[in-house]
């Protein structure tokens, strides 16, 4: 009885919501945030800025900065009351938390709109993304730190040092200038191209982080502009959607905020790929090669796609002499830039051992790490290294991956070459020992062109890019010393999963995309309890009828 209550209570007040939201919806001045028709994906967009704006603000306060000599906003007077101040960091949680949920509200129901509107979806795919990620572009790090890992690895060249072979740990003050200390002590995963603009960043910001995080925020969002560009033109060569491969992929929340709030290089690493497997596909092989090297040159990963970009080169049935000449043409070109680039770096091919030797930050919560993790504590109980046998348990996974791609490429009949691509970048990334929350945004464009799912699995993927937000911002919440960082994770992970219940279950207008129905069920409820009161009332006359009978 009670719990029918309780549901009745809450249709009331979702209802009242939509009132609210209905209401809004007639005043000009917040009909652009909260109301309009459902042919207005306008809506939407204004409702994601404001989410954007939300995350930069409360990047200001609790977003990392590095407390060096040389920052230039670490002390600023005007940010010392949002990050030193309790009221501060506590509007600066809250607002980073609920803006990250409301930015993905927004991209839910862009579409929602999108598709009721007469509009060119593309064309406001691109205007959504172009006003989400402009507050970003303006904000502190935020979701990770690694941007000050690059700039690290920059000062290491500077000074004459390998990425490859020496640390950032080598160097005085690196703490203070933001590295995380994950990081400090293993070898660079970064290609010799991508180093190499780190040194000149490092140089031209003279060691001032944040002239260094503007420069490499360059980087993020020139990845971001790979991708739209070459997210839809894709898809007329793999019969994909490409409005919906540019939804899913490049304007999702998880690809915003950890691209370009997060400053990664990972954008401009797919972007390129995308973008050599597009010129191929328009016969352009040479440049298409060309280019896809240079994404190898930012990260040294998707070294791992080479053997399907010779594939999209000739038909799914050629001969395998075709394929090999095809493998031969990719592998040469590709490895001619390669070698120039390392020529003119200094690094040549050390990317190869510092791939071989990634597991040397393992971590604990991939899969494979955890496993080699424990393998190697079990063993050195009897006396084994721990260190020496999760290493041979990391590279008999990489073996393993590497069987399959081989396998992927050779098998007949050949499979399309951008989704075997997906899959052979997707089982470097499982059965890697170091797994982030945005390696998922490696993997989703290659699916994504390639064919629609079914609607499960997106719904599984929608609270899939929830999850990981939420815990990149709870994980990533940088605070003064003199602050509780467990409380304050805790809250934002309550304000954040608050709304992420509303969002799955409860909201009108998002809650159907997840496959709920908060309007019909709490209407059931509803209709439940008046059933219920109705047979207790029969039931009571019933026995007052059989009591006077009984006197009688």
């Amino acid at each position: 009885m009670e719990r029918v209550t309780l549901g009745s209570r809450i249709v009331a007040a979702t209802r009242n919501l939509e009132s609210v939201r209905v209401f809004s919806a007639t005043v000009p001045g917040l009909r652009r945030l909260t109301g309009g028709g459902e042919n207005s994906p306008d809506i939407a967009i204004w409702q994601g800025l404001l989410a954007s704006l939300m995350v930069m603000v409360g990047s200001w306060g609790v977003g990392w900065i590095p407390s060096s000599q040389e920052s230039l906003l670490s002390r600023s007077k005007y940010l010392l009351p949002l990050r030193v101040e309790t009221l501060g960091v506590i509007l600066c949680t809250l607002l980073l938390a609920l803006g990250s949920m409301l930015l993905f509200r927004a991209w839910l129901r862009l579409r929602q709109r999108s598709q009721a509107a007469h509009i060119d979806p593309l064309k406001i795919l691109r205007r959504a993304i172009m006003a989400w990620s402009i507050p970003l572009v303006f904000s502190f790090p935020i979701l990770s730190k690694d941007v000050y890992s690059y700039l690290g690895q920059g000062r290491l060249m500077h000074a004459g040092l390998s990425p490859y072979k020496d640390w950032v740990s080598q160097l005085p003050g690196w703490f203070a200038q933001g590295s995380d200390s994950l990081w400090a002590e293993s070898s660079s995963p970064y290609g010799p191209l991508f180093l190499m603009y780190a040194r000149i960043t490092y140089f031209l910001s003279a060691g001032v982080p944040e002239y260094g995080v503007a420069m490499m925020r360059l980087v993020a969002v020139a990845g971001v502009l790979l991708c739209v560009y070459a997210i839809p033109r894709l898809a007329v060569h793999t019969g994909g959607d490409g409005a919906w491969a540019l939804w899913i992929s490049v304007a999702n929340p998880l690809f915003l905020l950890n691209m370009i709030g997060g400053v990664h290089n990972d954008g401009l690493m797919i972007g390129g790929v995308l973008l050599g497997f597009l010129l191929v596909y328009n016969r352009r092989h040479v440049l298409g090669v060309l280019v896809a090297a240079l994404a190898i040159a930012i990260k040294p990963i998707v070294v791992l796609v080479l053997p399907f970009l010779g594939l999209a080169m000739v038909a799914r049935d050629a001969k395998f002499s075709t394929k090999i000449r095809a493998w031969l043409l990719t592998g040469a070109v590709a490895g001619a830039l390669l070698a120039f680039l390392g020529w003119t770096s200094g690094l040549w091919f050390g990317w190869i051992s510092a791939m071989a030797n990634a597991g040397g930050a393992a971590f604990p919560y991939a899969p494979v790490g955890l496993l080699g993790m424990l393998i190697g504590w079990v063993t050195s109980f009897f006396g084994a290294d721990l260190h020496t046998v999760s290493g041979i348990v990391f590279s008999l996974f990489r073996l393993g991956s590497l069987a399959l791609i081989f396998w992927l490429a050779i098998r007949k009949p050949a499979g399309p070459p951008l989704l075997y691509a997906g899959y052979g970048l997707g089982a470097a990334v499982v059965l890697a020992p170091i797994i982030q929350p945005w390696y998922l945004l490696w993997l989703i464009p290659f699916f994504a062109l390639s064919r629609r799912y079914p609607i499960n699995w997106e719904r599984a993927l929608y609270v899939l890019c929830l999850l990981l937000v939420l815990a990149g911002v709870v994980d990533q919440i940088s605070v003064g010393q003199w602050f509780s960082l467990l409380w304050m994770r805790i809250f934002a992970a309550l304000v954040g999963l608050a709304y992420m219940v509303y969002l799955v279950f409860l909201d009108p207008k998002t809650a159907s995309m997840f496959g709920a129905d908060p309007l019909r069920t709490l209407h059931g409820a509803r209709t439940s309890c008046r059933e219920t009161r109705t047979e207790t009332k029969t039931s009571k006359r019933k026995i007052s009828r059989r009591n006077e009978a009984a006197g009688s």
